[in-house]
């Protein structure tokens, strides 16, 4: 159930009352930064963040990742 010819012409017809003709190619080279960005993001190792916030915890020696319970309680009181 994908759009056909005219329901393009439709939505191609709003988008121009939108935006305006000056400014769809700066909003359509925007969406494909956008694009590029993300594939990128996805192409990128997916362990990077986990080892990102695994060094951090070694070098606050782990303190902020963890919290006893006794110590958020006294903060509360």
């Amino acid at each position: 159930m994908f759009p056909g010819g005219w329901e393009w012409l439709v939505v191609l017809a709003i988008v121009l009352l939108i935006f305006g003709a000056g400014k769809l190619p700066n909003v359509m080279g925007d969406v494909a930064k956008g694009i590029k960005k993300f594939k990128s993001g996805m192409a990128e190792d997916p362990d990077a963040d986990k080892k990102t916030i695994d060094a951090k915890e070694s070098a606050d020696g782990g303190v902020s990742a963890k919290k006893e319970p006794a110590e958020a309680e006294n903060k509360q009181s």
